[in-house]
């Protein structure tokens, strides 16, 4: 796996990951989880896209496709940006499983959003019925085969599950999206993408806000003249691991993008990594059925 540089985010030198296919993805995105406020949600992605964000994630879950949108139109209307520009992902969810689900499912979402295409689409749960699973990433495959979908991937596998999943396909995810922080930081999981050269995107980056509080974060910001969250997301991205923070909050939106005039040293990183306790807060992916 390798990273390459692009500096169409206002002059940042922002790594885009480079996938096993040959396709890229900016290493910092915007998400849009629980932006269920339509015009807050289509405002926010809007923002987000005037001040230097390229990619941007959203979800059938999530409700808010429509939104996300309908911001992504206006802020191609307002700038010089095309499509071309963006990176969009979305996410099949589990009442939509089944090889024979997907591609509805696909174009579903592609006409809330209002696109032609999209640049990666992932499942969104493995579930727990590894028959369904396998089945409905056939038809993921199918879907990359036969339509214009960019990139195809899962969200929150666990290694048992992608072993199971890679030992009866033929193409594998290109990423894989699953909570990820200071306190969480996926030691196995991260070893096993890894060797699989799959790429790891990190939700739930500042710990549903509580990483936002910790001490060692705190003496790191107060030292680098940085806002905790800056210094966690400059954290993730130091790690290789691709980021989408959310917030509705043009002033925080503008903070977590600013993250590239500074850079963490090995002993900031390290005493970061020391603060994984392995805890979770989401569901865990071995048992959540949605």
């Amino acid at each position: 796996m390798k990273d390459t540089y692009h500096n169409t985010l206002g002059g940042r030198n922002m790594k885009n990951i480079e996938f096993y296919n040959g396709h890229e993805m900016p290493m910092l995105g915007f998400g849009t989880f629980e932006l269920t406020d339509y015009e807050t949600c289509k405002h926010a992605v809007k923002t987000a896209i005037l001040n230097g964000y390229r990619h941007i994630d959203t979800a059938t879950r999530y409700g808010n496709e429509q939104a996300v949108g309908e911001g992504i139109r206006e802020a191609l209307q307002e700038s010089d940006l095309t499509r071309e520009d963006l990176f969009v992902t979305s996410k099949l969810w589990l009442t939509d499983y089944g090889r024979a689900n997907v591609e509805t499912a696909y174009i579903a979402s592609l006409k809330k959003l209002g696109l032609d295409y999209l640049d990666l689409y992932l499942m969104h749960w493995p579930g727990t019925d590894e028959a369904v699973m396998v089945d409905t990433w056939h038809g993921m495959e199918d879907l990359y085969k036969d339509t214009n979908v960019r990139n195809i991937g899962v969200c929150n596998f666990e290694p048992e599950q992608l072993e199971a999943l890679l030992a009866q396909v033929s193409i594998k995810p290109v990423i894989n999206q699953v909570e990820f922080h200071p306190t969480f930081q996926q030691r196995k999981l991260s070893l096993y993408l890894n060797a699989q050269h799959i790429y790891l995107e990190s939700w739930s980056s500042l710990a549903r806000g509580e990483a936002l509080t910790n001490d060692t974060i705190g003496e790191i910001s107060d030292k680098l003249g940085k806002t905790p969250a800056q210094v966690i997301l400059r954290w993730v991205y130091q790690r290789g691991v691709v980021s989408i923070p959310r917030s509705s909050n043009p002033e925080h939106i503008k903070e977590n993008i600013a993250i590239f005039d500074f850079e963490l040293s090995e002993e900031e990183v390290e005493r970061i990594n020391q603060l994984d306790t392995d805890q979770r807060f989401g569901p865990n992916p071995m048992t959540y059925e949605g």
